[in-house]
Parts: C-alpha cells; structure tokens; sequence
C-alpha cells in the first residue's frame, strides 16, 4: 500500500463518515416526481392518436407484430415438421384426455383444434402446445360427473330392467363443460385486462408440482375402470379417490379378461417404444409417434377380427365428422360452477405461464404475463363456444414441439391443420377404437408427473418449508379432491410466508478486523462485537406481524431488559425520594426538638444550649446519624429493602457502563408502517431512558421516506441518527467515544 498501488482484491475507500442528513447534500437527494393523478391517468389512456392505436393492437394481438417479420428461410422447415409431429401427438391425446372429462372423444378433437387456432394470434410464446391436459381434463370431468351423474339419466327398459340414456347424459356433460369453459375464459380475461398476471406468483413450484403430481394419481385411477373392463360406482366429494380404490378392488374379480389384455399389451407396446424416443432422441430426426400407431392398429385388429361383438370390448363409438355450429353457453349453470370455473382458470393459467416463461428463458426471448392470461382466456371463452372444453398447454406435446425445431407459433397452426383433416376426413374411422387403448395412453404420458416424487428426496435436503408445502398439497389434494385441495393448499402456502415473516432470524454483528464488514457474531468466528455496541440485524422486514417480535429479541440479544430496569429503577427513585422525605421531616422534628430545649434552658439559666454540644450522635448543621443513635434499631425489613436498593443501583450503573450504543441495522426493511414507526419510537424512548443511544443503519431511501411523513424524526429522534451503512454508524460512535483508533485500528480508511 506504500507505494500507492492495490493488489488485485484489495480497495481502499476514503471519505468522511455520512449520516442521513450529510448524504442527502452530498448526494444532492432531489424530489421524486410526483404521480400522475387518476383523472391524468384516465386522460392518457382515453387520448387517441395513429401510434397509440397501433401499440395498443400489437400488444393485444401480437402475432400482427411478429407474423411480417416472420422468416421463411430460416424457420418453415422446422415449424412445419415440428407442428405435424405435435399434430400427430393432439390426436391420440385429445381423444383420451376427453374420457376424463367424462365427454366423448371427438370433444377432445375439438378442443385440440380452435384453442391452437386462436393462441396463435394472440398467444406469446413461441413453443408451447396448447389443448387438452390431463389435469385440466379431470378438473373438468369432476364437474360434469358431479352435476350430471349417471343416477340423473336412468330410464326402465322394456323387460323391467333399469339402463342409463347415454346420449341425454352425454349432451347435458358437453353443456356443462362447454359453460365451465366460457366462464373460465372470461376469468382468465378479466384478470388479464386487469393486469392481474402476477396472481401467479402466489402458486409456487413446489405448490404446483405437488398439486399436479397428486392431479396424475386423479387421472390414474379415474382410468383403472378401463383398464380392467369394469364399472365401479361414482363417488364426489371428500375421499372419493379412495373409495373409488378400494371398489375398484372389490371389483377385480369380475374383471373382463379381454380388455384386461388389450390394456397390457398396448402398455408394454408404448413403454417400450417410450424408451427408445427417449434413448435416442438425438439420433432420430423425429420421435417415433408410437400412440398414433397402437391407435391405428388397435382399431384396424378390433374392426377386421369382430372382437367387439365377439367379446363385448368397450369402444369409442361414434364420431361425428365434420364440425359444430357456435352454441350459446347455460348462463342458468354459471351460479352452480363459479368456484370451479375460478379454480380451472388459475390452474391452468399457472400451468401455460410457467411453461412458457420456461422455454422464453431457454431461448432468450420476453412472454408476457398479462397477454397470456388474456390468450388463455379468449382459447377457453371461443372454444366454449365451439363445444371445446377447458385447455391449457401440455408439458409432453410443448417438448415435442421444441425438440423437433419448432421456432414460432406457427407450428401450433400447421398441427390444427392436420387435427382439421382428422375431424373432417377420418374422425370416424377410429369409432372401433377400444377405450382401454387410450387409458394407457393416459398412463403413459404421466410418467413426467409420477417423477415428480423424486422432489420429496431433493426438497428433504434443501429447504423444509418447501417438502411441507409439496406434501401438504399432494395429500389435501388426494383427500380432498382438485378444487378443495388447491384451495388448502393456497391457504397452507400463504401461512409458510407469513410464518417466515414471523421467524425472521436475529443476530448481533461483530467487526472483522481491518475490514468494514459485519458479520453475524454466532456464525463468523473472527467477527468480535465492539465493546460497548451491539449491532442488532434483522433477516426480515419489520412490520406490524413481528414488531413486536423484533423488540424482545432486541432485548435478548443485548441483553438489556428494559421493562426490568424500568421498573427497578422507578423502584430505586421512589426509595431515594422517599428516604429524604423522611431524612427531611427528620430534621425539622430536630430543629424542632432543639428550639424547644434552647426555649426550656434559657428559661432556666437564660443560656443557649445546642443539642449537638451536649449529644454526641447529633452531627453538625442540626443533622442526626441515626446508624449511631443508641435508641433507633433497624428492622429486618428496613435492612433488606437498603440492599435490595443498592443492589439494584449498582446493576443499574453497571448495565449504563457496558453498553452504551445500539445501532440498528435496518437495511433489510423495504417498508414501515404505523406499528413499525411506533416501536422505533418506544425503543429510542426506553434506551434512552437507561442512557442507551440508539442509532439507524443502512435506511433505504424510500423507508426514510416513510419514516419523514410518519414525524419519525421530531427533535427528540433527530435525522443525524441514521446513517449509510453501519460502519458509519460505529466510526461516528468510536470518535465521539475517543476510541475509534484502539479498537479498530483504523479510522475512516477502509481496506479490503
């Protein structure tokens, strides 16, 4: 340092020690602008103009923004193969996931056909597939199972037996799945124009992959039926998951042999061909659509063998061709689905949002969050119109569509494309396609979410907080079905905030020698506390939750306890008061005593006398020291009420002599409110009652704002009190102590 160059980590910093009131001329603060008003606000959004008008619709339809830019060159050949293998991906997918959602496949064909058509004009992201999703489709299907139940549609037959009117059944599931999906949309719309996209972030990661992997153990169960050719009876409500478990089993004997092989054989067939597209996916120049090509033979083997008829398999059954004329949604059911129309949105908003935000940062481009919750919305409010039913973008197809070169939204339109032809053409040519065959679809593609309970292991090593919001959200979600469970689930993760908040970690922070930085004492073995200042730090911002709080640590960590010493100390004056009262009225009885003798002897002999001439315990100027009159004995009482005094002055004294500062460091508080105001108040009030200086440290410039309109800084709390950070505070302290130099070795320079 002698030569004046540094060494490379090494800086030293010079300048004089800044409080508050020093930094704002230093800094030159100047005045914040101040906020349009509301009318000014309005104003500007009402005013019109040629650019504004164009801003607006690029941001509200943004492929008009991204589609003339669009690159033929660099782009076409991958969206197109990317989009016809996504398509290829839709069709199997649409159709299976419509089962759970308790509609016929051709429903799922539809809704893997408008959604993708509107997402891809006011959609933002890039990569990501939008249609049917198993989570969503169970979501779905527990309301139309709940409000329209088999037992609704039963009708006697023409032998006296009782059977259920499938197709009535049927057309009342479409209209209440179609009426859910408008409402879910205009939800998703209304928070979007809103601006309420940040509603998200209340949903963390470990609340959603909890969520969806307890969602997958939903959609499996809800599949065993298939699987095993049997009908287990409906349950709703609480614990319905595990009642339809346990009839499933009882149900096991009576299982079709059939389908139970139909079942096996397609599972091995797309576990195995699963494998391969995952082990050589760099190799292939296209995954190998293995669900496209079971579904295909399947149909073809049930068709040409009679099997169906011979052995009574379970098919899809008839599929429409050609497409729906826009229908008018149920108004009259909105009241009876609001909560699940309100939950369906916010799920399957998290869902796209989080996968697109996901595939944006991997390939550096911006999604907005707003837009997508408005995106999401019009794909569910037009398709309900359209008989689709909710959607959301789907993990397995968005990776498809990305893997395979998919650069733009247009990959999203070429697979509407080819689900177009698969309604209008050959829809009906899978109506032999056996139910079970897309059960194990389903399966399949839920292996990503079952490996979602490789989390509980990672988050046990991790973070606590985050396993106890995982696992609470997976079993409330198993017990309590979707809708109720998400709810829990919310609210669980919404007391882990507050509880953090009101566990914030305290510590006092040392010195680390020829340094200006400070440490938590208990952590850092070389940080050493000053002597006779604690530094007092906070992890959490002071609010009303944890003022409180932050007061008794205070106390704990200082080791002063200011109500003790108050009390103590009123103690103690009240006890001096009281004893020169009596030490007073002690000495007026004596002058009173001595003008009387003086009276009786001058009266007698016409002399003088003085009582302290002639009594040798009566000390000058008319005092008497009792502690030597013969006649005064000290009670018991007395005697231990003059030492418990003593001993509470002298802890007094020597609790002033060994701290004599705290500065607190504050500069983790982003905001004060009132209660904050009044414990900083109490605090400086009670220290400085025992003679403690109290001093702020690292305030954040709008905190002291805060603090300025709250008359936080009266002439009792002056703003010299604050300062920059806390090696400020102690340099100022050390120098007004005269001892800067003896305990840091150092005084405002700093080397590092």
């Amino acid at each position: 340092m002698e030569d004046g160059h540094l060494s490379l980590g090494e800086y030293i910093v010079r300048r004089e020690v800044l409080d508050e009131s020093r930094l704002d001329v230093v800094a030159q603060k100047g005045t914040r602008p101040s906020k349009p008003t509301v009318c000014e606000q309005l104003k500007e959004m009402l005013r019109c103009s040629v650019p504004r008008l164009k801003g607006i619709l690029l941001t509200w339809i943004p492929v008009l923004s991204w589609l003339p830019k669009y690159s033929f060159r660099e782009n076409i050949i991958g969206d197109v193969i990317s989009g016809c293998s996504v398509g290829i991906m839709h069709l199997p997918q649409g159709m299976a996931y419509a089962l759970l959602a308790s509609l016929r496949p051709v429903f799922g064909l539809y809704s893997s056909l408008y959604p993708v058509l509107v997402y891809f004009i006011f959609g933002t992201s890039r990569h990501i597939s939008v249609g049917t999703f198993a989570v969503i489709s169970i979501m779905v299907g527990s309301v139309t199972e709940r409000l329209a139940p088999d037992s609704d549609f039963i009708v006697n037959g023409t032998n006296g037996t009782e059977s259920v009117n499938i197709s009535e059944r049927d057309s009342y599931r479409v209209q209440i799945a179609c009426s859910l999906t408008v409402l879910t949309g205009i939800f998703q719309i209304l928070l979007g124009v809103v601006r309420f996209g940040f509603v998200v972030t209340y949903l963390s990661e470990p609340l959603i992959r909890g969520y969806t992997t307890a969602s997958a153990c939903h959609v499996c169960v809800s599949q065993l039926k298939y699987l095993f050719g049997v009908t287990p009876t409906r349950f709703a409500g609480p614990f319905s998951i595990i009642y339809t478990v346990v009839e499933i089993f009882r149900l096991l004997p009576q299982t079709r042999i059939p389908e139970l092989v139909v079942s096996l054989v397609s599972l091995t067939i797309l576990i195995v061909f699963k494998q391969i597209n995952d082990c050589h996916k760099r190799k292939l120049p296209l995954p190998i659509p293995i669900e496209l090509i079971v579904i295909i033979t399947a149909t073809i083997i049930i068709y040409f063998c009679g099997l169906r008829s011979e052995y009574l398999i379970d098919v899809v059954g008839e599929i429409p061709s050609g497409l729906k004329a826009p229908h008018a949604p149920d108004t009259t059911l909105f009241s009876k689905i609001i909560v699940d129309a309100f939950t369906v949105a916010i799920v399957g908003y998290a869902i796209t949002i989080s996968l697109g935000k996901t595939f944006a940062l991997n390939h550096g481009y911006k999604v907005d969050s707003n837009q997508e919750l408005v995106a999401a919305g019009l794909c569910n409010a037009i398709g309900g119109l359209f008989q689709c039913y909710a959607v959301t973008a789907s993990l397995s197809r968005s990776l498809v569509q990305e893997s395979t070169g998919g650069k733009t939204q247009v990959a999203g339109l070429v697979s509407s494309v080819i689900v177009l032809i698969t309604v209008l053409k050959i829809g009906s040519l899978f109506e032999d396609l056996p139910k079970a065959v897309l059960s194990t679809i389903v399966f399949v593609n839920l292996k990503g979410m079952f490996k979602q309970f490789t989390d509980i292991p990672m988050l046990w090593r991790t973070n606590s907080v985050d396993l106890l919001v995982w696992l609470v959200t997976f079993i409330s979600t198993i017990l309590f079905n979707l809708d109720m469970g998400l709810a829990v689930s919310i609210g669980f993760s919404m007391l882990t905030v507050i509880f953090k908040t009101q566990l914030p970690r305290y510590s006092i922070l040392g010195n680390v020698a020829g340094t200006d930085l400070y440490l938590d004492t208990e952590a850092y073995r070389e940080a050493k506390e000053i002597p006779g200042i604690k530094i007092f730090h906070s992890s959490a911002t002071i609010n009303f939750t944890n003022a409180e709080m932050y007061l008794e640590s205070l106390q704990e960590k200082s080791g002063i306890n200011i109500g003790k010493l108050q009390t103590e100390k009123k103690k103690w004056e009240a006890k001096q008061k009281r004893n020169r009262a009596k030490e007073g009225k002690r000495e007026k009885d004596d002058a009173k005593k001595n003008q009387k003798l003086n009276e009786r002897r001058n009266s007698q002999n016409g002399t003088v006398l003085n009582l302290t001439d002639t009594d040798p315990n009566f000390t000058g100027k008319g005092h008497v020291n009792w502690a030597y009159h013969p006649d005064i004995v000290i009670s018991d009482s007395d005697s231990d009420t003059y030492e418990v005094i003593m001993e509470v002055s002298h802890q007094y004294e020597s609790g002033k002599r060994s701290i004599h500062s705290i500065i607190l460091d504050v500069s983790m508080t982003s905001s004060v409110d009132t209660v904050t105001v009044k414990t900083l108040k109490k605090i400086f009030r009670d220290f400085g009652d025992i003679g403690v200086a109290i001093y702020l440290a690292g305030c954040q410039a709008c905190v002291v704002e805060q603090m300025e309109r709250a008359n936080l800084f009266l002439e009792s709390i002056p703003k010299s009190w604050l300062f920059v950070s806390v090696h400020d505070a102690v340099l100022y302290i050390l120098k007004k102590q005269g001892e800067e130099d003896v305990v840091l070795g150092l005084s405002c320079d700093t080397q590092m």
